[in-house]
């Protein structure tokens, strides 16, 4: 009985957890209101974010290594 009552209870919190999941990975997924350097709002997805952040810091990554003198 006791395992029967533990098996229950596991499927229970994992259910739990996945539902916890899936309602994160949708509240990601909406838009977000990103300021911009003129004082205005625009909305942008997060990999759109997280993809000017990349472009932003390989280019900074690509200044530093030229200039740079070679050894």
């Amino acid at each position: 009985m006791r395992m029967i009552f533990g098996a229950l209870g596991l499927l229970v919190v994992l259910g739990f957890v996945s539902w916890l999941n899936r309602s994160a990975v949708e509240a990601v997924s909406t838009p977000v209101s990103v300021p911009m350097p003129d004082g205005t709002t625009q909305a942008m997805h997060p990999k759109q974010i997280e993809q000017q952040y990349k472009k932003a810091l390989e280019e900074a990554m690509n200044a530093s290594r030229s200039r740079m003198p070679d050894e």
